[in-house]
């Protein structure tokens, strides 16, 4: 070999450059390496190359965005229901103490009818009172159900009855219902009015 052919046998091709300098990129990356795409004197195997290596490159991203987006999402998620479970986390417990209410509202409107009971009257009207703000502290709120229409969201309907009050809409209430703050704790039993009598 004549030292002119040694000479360029040792200068190396631009195309050569760019895959070498594209294999140590994808080493880096994760992308194939060097063995994996050979190297090509032909630019138009190099162009080739280029547009896949760019291909492979523009799918990871693609991969990564996804992966984060989706990180995200369940992180979300998880803080929702984090939040959730501590906004309901005494709903068992207050909804097992509804009937023991129920029964001291029935113990107080008893005591009132005796006249003789005004000091057991008080005590009694105090303690409701401090039961009433403590659920009212934990986000309970009762539900007013006389003379609003009837929904079957929130009340439970035993019958219907004549009444003064407009068709459709709650006469009596035989029981209180309850939310805790947006979600319904207990339906309040009611009937539903369908207007006054024909004969009155």
């Amino acid at each position: 070999m004549s030292p002119s052919e040694a000479a360029s046998a040792a200068v190396k091709t631009s195309s050569q450059i760019a895959v070498e300098r594209a294999a140590a990129m994808a080493a880096g990356s994760g992308l194939p390496s060097h063995d994996a795409v050979p190297a090509a004197d032909d630019p138009a195997d190099f162009g080739t190359q280029v547009a896949q290596l760019t291909e492979e490159v523009a799918q990871m991203r693609d991969s990564t965005l996804r992966a984060r987006a989706d990180f995200d999402n369940t992180r979300k998620r998880l803080r929702r229901e984090k939040e959730e479970a501590i906004r309901y986390a005494n709903g068992s417990l207050i909804e097992r103490l509804l009937p023991v209410l129920d029964s001291f509202e029935l113990g107080l409107a008893e005591a009132r009818k005796h006249k003789g009971a005004g000091s057991i009257v008080n005590g009694f009207e105090l303690v409701y009172k401090q039961m009433a703000e403590f659920l009212k502290e934990q986000g309970v709120e009762p539900i007013d159900a006389v003379g609003q229409p009837f929904d079957p969201n929130l009340h439970q309907a035993l019958g219907q009855q004549e009444s003064e009050e407009p068709e459709g809409r709650v006469c009596v209430q035989v029981r209180k219902g309850y939310k805790l703050r947006e979600r319904l704790l207990r339906p309040a039993m009611v009937f539903v009015s369908k207007g006054p009598s024909a004969a009155g």
